[in-house]
């Protein structure tokens, strides 16, 4: 199906504008562009506010109302956000949590899940796995030696670095380098650092021949993506959850690896990759 233009829309006014907002790394970029495409082909007025920065960002934009709609995940919902403890591992808990959560405080709607879930992913070189012995994160603990590199966000939050090394007992003889989440998988694959942090959805991991280690002691809860929206918004105008509703359960973790190894690894715009996946879903 062609994308409606602008010049076919609807005139609309400025107020009735649909504002959705993305992080700044690909995965959510992406996903920016897949719900303004999707909302655009059934002739909403949208705009896509891309890249804004992280989390807490995002977070406030819609706290503000210069954001009516973004893509979130539920773990970092639940505790960078809500600074709470999951409920336990399971993903209905943490949603309902969240949902919860969100609505009493913030006044915004969580919508179904999209299909997937990106929690973080632990990773060292394929060829580091095989010589040092690595195939779960406890593994890491005998290794004080490799050099950890992380996003800024994932050293600052609670579910982040010093929880996580804890829970594990790592005491690495460097400190963490931190750099932009998106530079962590190259840094790793170039020897710059020996571990990283990243997300389970990258294209990358398969691209540059990296292996994600086991969770075993189970210390990052579910991350599901789902559509947010402002309660005042949706109750305004529900056609608009109600579209984007259309979306739940369409992408899967393959999915999404499939789409990001095209934007990161092949250079390809995340406009092009929404694209092609809404047309293959006929949407």
């Amino acid at each position: 199906m062609a994308m409606l233009g602008a010049a076919s829309l609807p005139a609309c006014k400025r107020s009735d504008r649909v504002r959705v907002g993305s992080k700044n790394f690909s995965e959510s970029v992406l996903l920016g562009e897949i719900l303004t495409q999707h909302l655009r082909r059934r002739s909403f007025d949208v705009e896509h506010k891309s890249s804004l920065g992280g989390t807490f960002v995002c977070h406030q934009a819609m706290l503000s109302g210069d954001l009516d709609v973004y893509v979130e995940y539920t773990g970092t919902a639940l505790v960078a956000v809500l600074k709470e403890s999951p409920p336990s591992n399971d993903p209905d808990a943490v949603r309902a949590r969240v949902a919860q959560g969100y609505l009493e405080k913030f006044d915004v709607v969580w919508l179904p899940s999209l299909g997937f879930d990106d929690s973080f992913a632990v990773l060292v070189r394929h060829k580091d796995a095989d010589a040092l012995g690595l195939a779960k994160i406890s593994d890491l603990a005998a290794h004080p030696k490799l050099r950890p590199g992380f996003g800024y966000e994932f050293v600052e939050r609670t579910d982040g670095w010093k929880s996580f090394a804890d829970v594990y007992a790592l005491h690495f003889d460097d400190a963490p380098t931190t750099m932009d989440l998106g530079l962590t998988y190259k840094a790793l694959a170039d020897g710059k650092v020996d571990v990283i942090a990243g997300n389970a959805t990258s294209g990358l991991i398969d691209k540059l021949d990296l292996v994600q280690l086991e969770d075993d002691r189970r210390f990052f809860p579910p991350y599901e993506a789902a559509p947010l929206i402002r309660k005042q918004l949706a109750d305004r105008r529900p056609e608009i959850a109600k579209a984007l509703g259309l979306l739940a359960g369409k992408m899967t973790t393959k999915d999404m690896r499939a789409m990001n190894l095209r934007i990161d690894a092949e250079g390809e715009a995340p406009g092009d990759v929404a694209r092609d996946f809404l047309d293959r879903l006929g949407h």
